[in-house]
């Protein structure tokens, strides 16, 4: 199943080394609501910082797709599915993405 993985608009390094069924966005607030809480997929979130150094430890897991500040939420028809607040282990977002894909 198709997914996408969102960073806000103020990540421009991201976006090298992505798994090719996912489509990497860096969106504005005006795209938020077309892409994240109208979509037909499920949508992972990276709300962060660049002064963060959590949040720059938790980008290239979430790039690599491995899959308060950090936090990523998982978005799926429009709701928030899933939350993750702080720099955690790679397996941890891929659980939690692999729940939301399911619809576990």
């Amino acid at each position: 199943m198709k997914h996408k993985l969102i960073f806000s608009e103020c990540c421009p390094n991201h976006g090298e080394n992505i798994l090719a069924n996912t489509e990497l966005l860096h969106l504005s607030r005006a795209d938020f609501e077309r892409e994240v809480l109208k979509s037909e997929v499920p949508a992972v979130v990276d709300f962060y910082a660049d002064w963060c150094g959590p949040c720059r430890v938790v980008s290239p897991v979430i790039e690599s797709q491995v899959m308060s500040i950090p936090t990523v939420m998982i978005f799926k028809g429009g709701n928030v599915v899933d939350t993750v607040v702080g720099a955690v282990p790679a397996q941890v977002y891929r659980r939690r993405i692999d729940v939301a894909l399911d619809g576990r």
